[in-house]
């Protein structure tokens, strides 16, 4: 019985190890390195952005909000339904609320329909809202999947009315069960989400 003890313990300090990068198969125990992953656009690259007659309509957009947990550079993860954790050798260059909206500027701004703005203080004919709802590994079982939940607004600033409000949702198997793979995913989960949301906004025109 004690035997078989010790093998369920080294399962399960196996599968609790795997997300967080810990294990060293080869010997001793090293505190491993704290590796900073890129999210991306991982979309194919745009073509050239259309010529778009002056004066193009002017999209104000704002800076995509997060929830409390997700506004943080670890890598978020879930091993069971309704519980969250975060890695701990797995991290962001950029909180995914700010570098989100680096990609979603920079898709909108190649994509050439309107003249794409930042600041809440510029005069601007739309503006874009947008709160990432969920963004996490879902570790339920292996090797899991990328959950990304985004909510989106579209306001026409002049006649004060909503235009469009849509939730988005994109999830992404992993091809391995490690950090690596999570941060692959995540990467084609933004660039799949945003592949719905460009059209979108441009139907409402």
């Amino acid at each position: 019985m004690k035997i078989a003890h010790a093998r369920i313990g080294l399962i399960l300090l196996a599968a609790s190890s795997a997300l967080s990068g810990c294990l060293n198969l080869g010997g001793a125990m090293k505190a491993p390195t704290v590796v900073y992953y890129v999210l991306n656009d991982a979309g194919p690259a745009a073509p050239a952005a259309p010529v778009v007659p002056l004066p193009a309509p002017v999209l104000r957009v704002l800076d995509t909000t997060t929830g409390n947990f997700y506004d943080t550079e670890q890598l978020v993860f879930s091993r069971s339904p309704d519980t969250r954790g975060l890695y701990q050798y797995a991290r962001w260059t950029e909180r995914p609320g700010k570098r989100f909206t680096e990609l979603m500027r920079a898709r909108l701004e190649r994509q050439g329909s309107w003249s794409v703005s930042g600041g809440a203080s510029v005069r601007a004919d739309w503006q874009l809202d947008t709160e990432l709802v969920e963004f996490y590994h879902d570790a339920v079982s292996e090797p899991g999947q990328v959950r990304l939940l985004l909510r989106a607004a579209v306001i026409d600033i002049k006649q004060r009315t909503v235009l469009g409000q849509r939730v988005f949702e994109q999830q992404v198997p992993l091809e391995r069960y490690d950090a690596a793979a999570a941060a692959q995913a995540s990467s084609l989960a933004v660039s799949r989400l945003l592949d719905e949301l460009t059209p979108w906004l441009a139907s409402l025109k």
